[in-house]
């Protein structure tokens, strides 16, 4: 008998894991070789249970092949990153383990109560991965409801579920023909299907099922893995955020606590304005602008420009009605008051967002603001009391005892043997009564104090004495910023320099006489001294109120015909006769002071008799021509 009729022959083919056909090899060769018939019988014995033996290895070698496969999955699932990646692992090895054309993966989608297709592996059909499909349809449906596996020779023709034209549309375009499904499990639920499907007709055995369903629990965990993860991260970016913002809480609350302290002592060692400003700055960042009522600067730290008159006054009302700061734009606004009275505001433009706590200490930096300007009314309005009772005493009686008004002057900070002048501002704005007449007052006092000298409202007039020698300079000056304050025009007279505290008397009588002259002369928001008026300004500033003041009648009796001609004709009749006057009635003078031949100066001076009559040189009526020049010039200043 040759080696190819050795029984060992099959442990041969064993070894080099030969095809099962060729263990027929040896038998062939011996009947060939014409052994006997119980040599046959042994051969054929062997030939059986080396195939038996076959089997078995190549069993042990696709359960190795399994094991591997389910390990591998672990692994996956010990260092899991990506949901995805997992999960198109696990179908990918189920498709490669089974021996399929095509693996799936359907999850249910609880919020559109279906089952979408999750993950494909070895799918051509785009209409097949987009299949979204109802519940309880198809094979997966009947899957889910039962918590079993299902198989299917043959799906198109299979009964045992319910049909849906979509689903064998797909089916039937991705040309599957038998399928495997098995449920993945969280818990008690069934999340989803995992599938092995074939193009052509094939038998599901045991064991595959049971490799598919040990797929689909490590699918079911890496799903489960993958949602835990996320719910845990979500709760770490929750607890962040939380430890972030108590940790902005506490800071925030801190902060306001030195804000408050340090405004706090700022009221206590009598701090201004410009300092609550420096710490609001200091503890919340940026600039800010502090504005009284009329929206004048009190203070400014950082660079910022004032707000618009318009949006400022939105603004402040907004806040006021609310109680609280306001935002526009990037500044933030809040009111300061108090009670109903609107002080001012504070306008901050932040570096950062500002939180409550924040809004806090601007909104108490507001109030700090309100305490301090109260307090420094109250303190200029004694003041003032003080500086105006001592200028009434200057002024409203003789004298007695300069040296004690000297001595109360001195403590004011203000020297009567200096020169001064007297400034009587009229009742055009002293009339008015309420917050606006107490406005003006306090005005003054400010105005009169910063300049080292004394205010006083007296009989209707606010009068003012100020260091300086140029009284009409000084009555102008007062018209100008008043007028900005009220908003309306002010008349003021003035008097001076006087010296000493027994002059100060007569200079107020004086500027009050000023101030009657101008408006005698229609010269009512003005303001000038009785040196600019003259004697003229003593004339009218001496009439009472109940004697004659029509002023623009006399100047229309006397010198009118030659004013109006001149304002028809463009002549100088009017410069003619106060050049005349002026020279005590020569021509030849009058001729050379206006440039002009004395033959002119004749016949203009003719003019001036056709149109006042032949006695205008008399005395009595030239004195009245003169007069009337002389007020026509106060009138109209050029």
């Amino acid at each position: 008998m040759g080696p190819m009729s050795s029984p060992i022959e099959f442990l041969e083919l064993l070894a080099r894991e030969a095809a099962a056909v060729e263990f027929e090899g040896p038998l062939l060769a011996a009947r060939a070789a014409g052994l006997p018939a119980e040599r046959l019988a042994e051969l054929e014995q062997a030939k059986v249970v080396a195939l038996r033996v076959r089997a078995l290895l190549e069993r042990r070698r696709q359960r190795e092949v399994e094991l591997s496969g389910l390990y591998d999955t672990a692994s996956d699932l010990a260092g899991l990153r990506d949901l995805d990646a997992v999960l198109r692992a696990i179908v990918h090895r189920a498709r490669h383990l089974l021996g399929t054309d095509v693996a799936y993966m359907t999850l249910n989608d609880e919020e559109h109560g279906d089952t979408y297709m999750r993950v494909t592996d070895g799918s051509v059909s785009a209409r097949f991965q987009r299949l979204r499909l109802p519940m309880g349809a198809g094979l997966g449906g009947l899957v889910a409801q039962t918590d079993t596996p299902y198989a299917t020779a043959n799906y198109p023709e299979d009964a045992r579920f319910h049909h849906t034209g979509e689903i064998d549309a797909g089916v039937g375009e991705e040309g599957l023909v038998a399928i495997l499904g098995v449920p993945l499990r969280l818990g008690p639920s069934v999340i989803g299907v995992l599938y092995a499907a074939n193009r052509s007709a094939r038998p599901f055995a045991r064991e595959e099922v049971a490799l598919l369903v040990s797929l689909a629990a490590h699918a079911a965990v890496a799903i489960d893995t993958a949602r835990l993860l996320l719910e845990t991260r979500a709760a770490l970016a929750e607890l962040s955020s939380a430890n972030a913002t108590i940790q902005a809480h506490s800071a925030s609350v801190e902060r306001a606590a030195a804000a408050h302290d340090r405004m706090t002592a700022l009221v206590l060692r009598g701090g201004g304005v410009e300092d609550v400003a420096a710490a609001v700055t200091d503890v919340l960042g940026g600039a800010l602008l502090a504005l009284d009522a009329e929206g004048r600067l009190l203070a400014r730290v950082g660079s910022i420009g004032e707000p618009d008159r318009a949006a400022l006054v939105e603004a402040v009302v907004a806040s006021r009605a609310e109680g609280r700061s306001v935002r526009r734009g990037p500044l933030w606004y809040a009111a300061v008051v108090a009670g109903t009275e609107n002080l001012g505001a504070l306008v901050l433009h932040p570096d950062d967002e500002l939180v409550n706590a924040d809004q806090r200490i601007l909104e108490r930096a507001a109030l700090v603001t309100a305490l301090l300007l109260l307090f420094r009314r109250t303190v200029a309005e004694a003041e003032g009391r003080v500086r105006g009772e001592l200028l009434d005493d200057l002024i409203a009686r003789p004298v007695r005892d300069a040296e004690a008004l000297r001595s109360r002057a001195r403590r004011l900070g203000v020297e009567l043997d200096a020169p001064h002048v007297l400034v009587a501002v009229g009742d055009d704005v002293i009339a008015t009564t309420g917050s606006a007449r107490q406005r003006v007052v306090s005005w003054a006092t400010t105005y009169a104090s910063t300049r080292g000298g004394l205010a006083a409202a007296r009989d209707g007039r606010v009068v003012l004495m100020l260091p300086g020698q140029d009284a009409g300079a000084a009555a102008r000056a007062v018209v100008r910023d008043l007028s900005r304050v009220t908003g309306r025009p002010v008349t003021a007279g003035s008097s001076g320099p006087s010296t000493g505290p027994a002059s100060l008397g007569t200079a107020f009588r004086e500027a009050d006489r000023c101030l009657t002259a101008l408006w005698a002369l229609g010269r009512a928001g003005e303001g000038a001294s009785t040196a600019e008026l003259g004697f003229v300004g003593l004339l009218l500033g001496s009439v009472t109120e109940d004697g004659d003041r029509d002023v623009a009648r006399f100047l229309a009796d006397t010198v009118g015909p030659v004013v109006d001609y001149d304002a028809r004709r463009g002549t100088a009749l009017v410069k003619t006769l106060e050049a005349y006057f002026g020279v005590g009635g020569s021509l030849a003078r009058a001729a050379e002071q206006l440039h002009v031949h004395v033959n002119t100066v004749t016949q203009r001076l003719e003019r001036v008799g056709q149109l006042l009559g032949p006695d205008w040189q008399k005395p009595e009526r030239a004195l009245e021509v003169q007069l009337a020049l002389r007020l026509h010039r106060l009138r109209t200043p050029a």
